[in-house]
């Protein structure tokens, strides 16, 4: 009888027989898939190319009892257990090499339900189906900036976007999710089934099972809204960068502004001869009626002299897809990141140096103003650590090629290390990198001996070990 060997948690390999790989095989809705096998590749491939690893085994899930089996699979063999849904995955760890890999990337329905405003999402679904959904209603959950993006993992992180200042985080509007735990049993959670395990998935990543559905609370919004970008000279960026500070400070949370520091993409507005020099881009949407975002978005209009504005009603839908086109999977990407309370004028500066040497045309920096209703929420109510933050800073390095490699990640680390001393301790978990290891501690504060404790709990072998882990029993640094 043939054998295939397969990585363990713990100790030497295991084998599997044929019969082995059989019953598991027929016990699932979805498929079994070995490396090599149509669509084995696909499931491995993430958004993020500097990530290429090899499962020993991929169960491709049609539905919640598919995980169920491929969870008592993985335990029953000692085997390493990977989850991946949408695959934006910055750091890879929804992929691990050997080991069997839960794909849950073809489970996604959602359901809207208009008059209670719930709406009921599998884990596999993309911000994109979200959007799709809840529009036809006039109805959003704050969600993130990329439609490619996957609900499960943005959710378990934290997850903020254009309307988070008004409407909270992703994690605010959870109401319940339906787990498979490390023993392969489903339960509820939420305020009031299983609290513990619900304060922990909000934010706490998936260190505590695999999530097979979330149900949402949704808010009136669109289906138009106000939003769009000013691009500013790069020369300009000191004085754009103040103004914009100030203006943050100041606008009611219905508006967000966010400010871009890159190279200018082939914008149709924006004049040929810009297309590749360096501009600030103020992107701004406003969480309410267009005729009180006119207003509300008058002063960031009034900042310095722009080389361009595109600025105005549009499909709330399209404006979530407004950024596809430069996050598109395939490229190699690298990011780092830092929480602030204020941006500070030396930040300011910082900003200014390095996105006045960006290695690539693909790189950028961002600072996403948030608050509001995300700092509504105590510290201690859910897992997420960020709550102070005011802004957040994402430096996106991507680039195509292997060979430049070690310059990009230098330039982003060179920077990150830079503007350190201004940052909050926190980081937002879904910018950490693979080599990111160090810190969760830091980022949960006074959450992660809570975190520490409810893993133990619910994952005491953890075996669920591939995303930012938290051991059980892990206590925070002093």
């Amino acid at each position: 009888m043939n054998t295939l060997s397969v990585m363990t948690l713990e100790g030497p390999p295991a084998q599997l027989s044929d019969d082995d790989l059989s019953a598991l095989d027929q016990s699932l809705r979805g498929s079994l898939v070995r490396p090599g096998e149509p669509g084995y590749d696909e499931a491995r491939a993430i958004w993020n190319a500097t990530i290429d690893r090899r499962p020993d085994l991929v169960a491709r899930c049609a539905g919640p009892a598919d995980v169920i089996a491929a969870v008592r699979f993985a335990k029953t063999h000692g085997m390493v257990l990977a989850v991946r849904a949408g695959g934006h995955n910055i750091a890879g760890k929804a992929v691990a090499d050997g080991g069997l890999l839960i794909d849950l990337s073809q489970m996604r329905g959602v359901r809207v339900d208009p008059a209670t405003r719930r709406a009921w999402v599998e884990p596999g679904a993309l911000l994109g189906d979200v959007d799709a959904e809840t529009q036809a209603h006039g109805l959003a959950v704050p969600v993130g900036i990329n439609s490619t993006t996957g609900i499960s993992g943005l959710t378990l992180g934290g997850g903020f976007g254009w309307i988070t200042r008004k409407f909270g985080m992703t994690v605010d509007n959870l109401l319940s999710a339906d787990v498979v735990t490390a023993d392969g049993t489903m339960v509820r959670a939420s305020e009031t089934e299983n609290a513990d395990l619900f304060w922990g998935l909000r934010g706490g990543g998936g260190n505590f099972g695999v999530v097979t559905g979330f149900e949402f609370q949704l808010h009136e919004l669109g289906p138009e809204v106000l939003a769009g970008l000013i691009v500013h000279p790069f020369d300009d960026a000191k004085d754009v960068l103040k103004a914009w500070r100030g203006f943050a400070a100041e606008a009611p949370r219905e508006a967000t502004a966010w400010a871009v520091l890159r190279k200018a993409p082939p914008l149709p507005f924006l004049p040929e001869e810009w297309h590749g020099r360096e501009v600030v881009v103020l992107a701004a949407c406003y969480a309410g009626p267009v005729a009180d975002g006119e207003a509300a978005l008058k002063p960031l209009r009034a900042i310095g002299k722009p080389i361009a504005e595109h600025l105005g009603p549009v499909p709330f839908r399209a404006w979530q897809a407004a950024f596809d086109p430069l996050l598109t999977p395939g490229a190699r990407n690298y990011w780092k990141s830092h929480d602030f309370e204020t941006i500070s004028d030396r930040t300011i500066d910082l900003l200014i140096d390095y996105a006045g040497r960006l290695p690539t045309e693909e790189c950028e920096i961002f600072v996403a103003n948030v608050g509001g209703a995300m700092a509504d929420v105590a510290q201690g109510a859910t897992a997420y650590g960020g709550r102070a933050a005011q802004f957040v800073l994402n430096v996106h390095t991507r680039w195509q090629t292997p060979a430049q490699d070690a310059e990009c990640i230098a330039w982003a680390r060179d920077f990150f290390d830079a503007s350190a001393g201004d940052a909050l301790p926190t980081i937002y978990v879904n910018f950490l990198p693979d080599d990111e290891t160090e810190g969760l501690a830091e980022t949960y504060g006074a959450n992660f001996e809570r975190l520490a404790e409810i893993k133990a709990r619910w994952d005491p072998d953890n075996r669920f070990r591939i995303n930012q882990n938290i051991a059980a029993g892990a206590m925070a640094a002093e």
